[in-house]
């Protein structure tokens, strides 16, 4: 494929994915609001909306052996959020300050999700080992955030398990959320749309970014980190601002560590089932090895009580940075 036409092409796919994953983010908030759950599950939601352009080019760089851009997308796109949803979010509102049960569900699972994940492309766990792991993981986390634990604790309405439900089961206010009038059907067929656009462009988006990188001699590692991943991070970035802004801390911290999590879970152990990924090089290994620092850095700035203030803000994205000239100084 000429430059011609590779440059209109990823433009046009980059459009239509970002417009796409935005109304796809949006519609699953309205049925969240609609049907009443709490922030934690409209988090989940609105992560496996906005994670649709990250997840789809990085299968699609895998199908296309690109596995560099791949893994660049994946680790490069969980980077870009910390600091684009929660550093950004921080920094306009002044703070980020969720509950202290929504951080610890949220966090360990973000958390154990990048250690299976980096362990996987590190080679040091085979993908059947990490996929129940993460199984055992998601299973329990998915009935705590859909009401499980809720309804058990109204059934023993003391001690620590009630008040960690109570934690968890937030809601957000009706009155403060943009109202939709599309009957649920209609916003379910809309999504259906809206995901075969997501992952049309991002095929597109892959198929020219591989064909300008070879154009212009651009590793396709470099393309994965500095371009896609930033790129198809936008619909996240986006609501998790969203999020900040209007208060709604347990949603944006639920999103961006579930972002994280499906990001991994489903760009890295799940295709290590069915493939076998390739080494990773010695700068893709310090770039993951960064990820996991940052990770634990973000959740201990979440951390104390009165949540993360605006020199925790700065920080994060002082991290991203750092991780994008840890890439550009690569030889």
């Amino acid at each position: 494929m000429s430059p011609v036409a590779a440059l209109p092409l990823f433009a046009v796919s980059l459009l239509v994915t970002l417009l796409a994953a935005r109304l796809f983010a949006r519609r699953l908030d309205h049925l969240g609001v609609r049907f009443g759950l709490p922030e934690a599950s409209i988090g989940l939601l609105t992560a496996l909306a906005a994670d649709g352009p990250e997840i789809s080019s990085a299968l699609f760089a895998l199908a296309k052996g690109a596995h560099e851009a791949s893994v660049g997308v994946l680790v490069g796109s969980n980077a870009f959020n910390f600091a684009a949803m929660l550093g950004v979010s921080g920094l306009l509102a002044g703070r980020v300050l969720c509950a202290r049960a929504a951080l610890a569900l949220e966090g360990s699972l973000g958390a154990a999700i990048t250690l299976l994940a980096a362990a996987v492309l590190l080679g040091w766990l085979g993908a059947a080992e990490a996929a129940g792991a993460s199984a055992c993981l998601v299973v329990p986390y998915l009935w705590i955030v859909f009401g499980g634990l809720e309804r058990v604790a109204r059934r023993n309405a003391s001690g620590n398990l009630a008040t960690f439900a109570e934690a968890l089961a937030t809601r957000p206010r009706r009155e403060r959320l943009a109202h939709s009038g599309n009957p649920t059907q209609h916003l379910l067929a809309l999504i259906i749309v809206d995901v075969a656009l997501i992952v049309a462009g991002s095929a597109g988006m892959v198929q020219a970014a591989l064909a300008l990188g070879d154009d212009w001699n651009v590793s396709s590692a470099a393309l994965g980190v500095l371009v896609l991943a930033p790129l198809t991070s936008v619909p996240n970035a986006i609501t998790g601002v969203r999020l900040g802004i209007a208060g709604r801390s347990d949603a944006l911290v639920g999103e961006t560590f579930n972002s994280n999590a499906i990001n991994l879970g489903a760009g890295v152990v799940a295709p290590a089932l069915f493939t076998t990924l390739a080494a990773l090089a010695l700068t893709a290994k310090l770039e993951l090895a960064w990820l996991v620092a940052m990770t634990a850095v973000t959740i201990g700035l979440l951390a104390p009580r009165e949540g993360m203030r605006r020199q925790g803000a700065v920080l994060l994205i002082a991290l991203y940075v750092g991780f994008l000239a840890l890439h550009l100084s690569a030889p």
